[in-house]
């Protein structure tokens, strides 16, 4: 453990969504089941064998202003709402430094991560390039389209100066950025982070792509049971989009200004498989490392885990690593720990999707509430575990605390662990 060992908790928590423009929205679409996967309605995807993805429930137009929104890529808008719904639910009505906020810039930093960054500004501008000219380029395509844009205009909107990051790791981009956030407080370089992921890649050239590498669901006739961790008949995750950020707080900082505490962020456990660009390693070795890493840096202890929010995005090799994984280290002990695999209702945001679920991880702990997985209809025999299916679920009194799997690409691995206060 990190020698000035601040214990970090949560005060803030924003979300946009498939099941919701909020986190108190996407909170009622994961406890009660509902799933934001729908049809692709652009004409670009008429032709693809995938025609379904989860579409955030509210478009950040509708909440941004115009001239705001058309200097930022999509990634960067989600990333902005979910922002200024953590902040003001942390207490904060303006940007650290200014009247009425009892912050010091100084000591606000922001992580925020994208696993693809502004693919969309990118792209468009591009075909403007080629279809209008380079005088058409807009001047704003360089920041919209850097990964580090959605973490810079957030550090801008909370007036951030004590570091403003963006770690890339692909699907657990999300989860590390919280990581991050959580060793800037505990090894006292900040106050105060705004910590998350943010993601939108729903567009022509990614969804071609995945679709090639044969990662995604084509049950393009039924979208809202296309996405179905630990199904036998699971084939691929569905491409969703959205932010989850969070407001990281030492306890101390949180104490003075009395704010509301809804869980202890407790630490990070990092890992890589060192085993393929694309394939979960098989057996779980890298995930189950990582999580052993949690425990050891922390004082979290297996018998405190009664709940995880896994990775599970519904790839038949990846969904049973995990549990192959979480056995490797919980053994028996496994059997109590309740277990939800939150993308079957939202699909699968990338490096947003960490953030997201981290979200979910929280308000599970504040709420004491499982959210179930649903469109399970046939456990696979090699899912040896405590599934929350069909409907959420109580988690016991106490002191208890929630693990957050996220894995990406590239082999890397990230366990987030949490706990009630």
């Amino acid at each position: 453990m990190n020698t000035t060992n601040r214990t970090v908790v949560v005060t803030g928590i924003g979300a946009t969504t498939p099941l919701g423009g909020d986190s108190a929205s996407t909170w009622e679409g994961l406890t009660t089941g509902r799933s934001g996967v729908s049809r692709i309605e652009e004409e670009w995807a008429a032709d693809m064998s995938v025609r379904i993805a989860a579409r955030v429930a509210v478009e950040p137009t509708e909440v941004l202003s115009r001239p705001q929104a058309r200097k930022l890529d999509r990634s960067a808008q989600f990333a902005l709402v979910a922002s200024r719904e953590a902040w003001a639910d942390a207490g904060f009505e303006s940007g650290a430094g200014e009247p009425g906020t009892p912050i010091d810039p100084a000591r606000v930093g922001v992580v925020v991560a994208s696993g693809i960054g502004g693919v969309q500004t990118l792209l468009n501008q591009y075909d403007v390039l080629l279809q209008k000219g380079a005088r058409r380029v807009s001047p704003h395509t360089v920041p919209m389209l850097m990964p580090n844009g959605p973490s810079a205009n957030v550090s801008l909107e909370v007036n951030a100066q004590a570091g403003v990051h963006t770690p890339v790791s692909a699907c657990a981009s999300g989860a590390e950025a919280i990581g991050y956030g959580i060793e800037m407080i505990r090894t006292g370089r900040a106050d105060v982070v705004v910590a998350g992921g943010t993601e939108a890649a729903i567009h022509a050239l990614p969804v071609a792509a995945f679709a090639n590498m044969m990662a995604m669901s084509k049950n393009n006739d039924a979208p809202e049971q296309a996405s179905r961790p630990y199904d036998t008949a699971r084939d691929g995750f569905v491409l969703g989009e959205g932010a989850g950020l969070v407001v990281l707080e030492s306890a101390e900082h949180a104490a003075r200004r009395g704010a509301r505490v809804y869980c202890e962020a407790v630490g990070q456990g990092l890992s890589s498989d060192a085993h393929h660009i694309a394939q979960p390693e098989p057996t779980g070795r890298g995930i189950a490392a990582a999580l052993q890493n949690l425990l050891d840096a922390t004082d979290l202890t297996p018998e405190q885990c009664v709940h995880v929010n896994a990775h599970a995005t519904s790839t038949p090799q990846g969904d049973v690593a995990e549990i192959k994984a979480l056995r490797k280290v919980f053994g028996d002990r496994l059997d109590q720990v309740a277990i939800s695999a939150t993308k079957s209702m939202t699909g699968h945001l990338l490096g947003g999707a960490g953030g997201v679920e981290s979200v979910a991880s929280v308000l599970a702990l504040y709420h004491r509430t499982a959210p179930p997985t649903i469109n399970v209809d046939d456990l696979d025999p090699e899912v040896d575990a405590d599934i929350v299916r069909g409907t959420a679920r109580a988690l016991p009194e106490g002191t208890i605390a929630a693990v957050n799997n996220s894995f990406g690409f590239g082999g890397h691995n990230v366990v987030l662990g949490f706990r009630s206060v």
